[in-house]
């Protein structure tokens, strides 16, 4: 039996690819591609909260075994992490690439290489990491590569600060959408992400990226082909945001939702001027985080890493 097509093959066959481009890039012209609204012209290079002009930035691209159980099978998942970021957490585990900007600009035609490379290395997915405010460039690259042989799912790797019509353009491209919903409280999304509308945000982005891709389908390997997986990294003393976050996926998204319950919090960067947050995570706090999970009605959940406190 054939593993289903990425969407993105059926969307180019039938011409619909190339004005979700277009229509990308005169965004681009007075950028409004994520909640934050800059405004800046980024065909002339202008910037704005991400820090981004015409050209996406990549820091690297990478087989990775150190992702979810169903995104890595046996080749690993082709992971491409994308510089800046739209949201800009100030505890971010990937410091040096989202605020520092780590990393080499790219135009399309490098990037479908990217994106291609992997494949022939083996990796089961394209997995695009930190992707919302580079949404048209990787249109455009999507578009290159799968003209030139791609034919792996396509991952949309997000903090979930995206917005819908920006996810809209993505329908038909994306195979697997797997969103990081941080907060449910605005007070920590604008101390911490400067950010208050996160929450609100993120409930919207995540019911979009169910419509579009529903649960997640796993094949007989174990390989995911497509849905949505949720990531939740646990942070200190944020029982009631996990709750929150684990009854919202259960009653408003599906009962079924792939959810990665995460451990590995750190208090890195300036974080530390935070009393509630400069700490690591305890064992004791990440166990009443599964189980509100599990209270919720959650029962895919990704298989628990060892718990290590540093």
């Amino acid at each position: 039996m054939h593993a289903p097509e990425p969407a993105y093959l059926a969307t180019l066959r039938t011409g619909r690819f190339a004005p979700k481009i277009r229509r990308a890039f005169r965004w681009l012209k007075k950028c409004g591609l994520c909640p934050r609204k800059c405004g800046v012209n980024r065909l002339r290079n202008e910037t704005g909260v991400c820090r981004t002009g015409r050209r996406a930035r990549v820091s690297a691209a990478q087989a990775h075994f150190g992702e979810e159980a169903p995104l890595v099978g046996s080749g690993g998942s082709g992971t491409i992490f994308l510089a800046h970021c739209n949201l800009l957490c100030i505890f971010c585990q990937n410091y040096e690439i989202s605020h520092q900007g780590q990393g080499h600009d790219l135009g399309p035609g490098r990037l479908a290489d990217c994106m291609l490379a992997l494949q022939n290395q083996g990796c089961v997915n394209i997995n695009l990491v930190t992707p919302s405010h580079v949404v048209p460039q990787i249109l455009a690259a999507v578009f290159i590569a799968a003209r030139r042989g791609l034919h792996l799912p396509l991952v949309y790797n997000s903090s979930a600060y995206d917005s819908i019509e920006t996810l809209k353009l993505l329908e038909g491209v994306v195979d697997i959408y797997m969103p990081d919903f941080k907060f449910w409280d605005p007070v920590p999304a604008a101390q911490l992400c400067q950010a208050p509308d996160y929450p609100a945000v993120a409930r919207r982005a995540i019911a979009e990226m169910h419509r579009q891709v529903g649960d997640m389908v796993i094949n007989s390997s174990g390989v995911a082909r497509r849905g949505l997986l949720v990531r939740h990294l646990v942070m200190p003393d944020s029982l009631t945001e996990t709750a929150g976050i684990m009854e919202f996926l259960a009653r408003e998204i599906s009962p079924a939702t792939y959810v990665n319950v995460m451990p590995q919090y750190r208090p890195l960067g300036s974080i530390q001027s935070h009393p509630r947050f400069s700490r690591a995570l305890t064992a004791p706090e990440y166990q009443r985080a599964i189980q509100s999970a599990l209270d919720a009605g959650l029962t895919r959940l990704d298989p628990p890493r060892p718990f290590f406190r540093l």
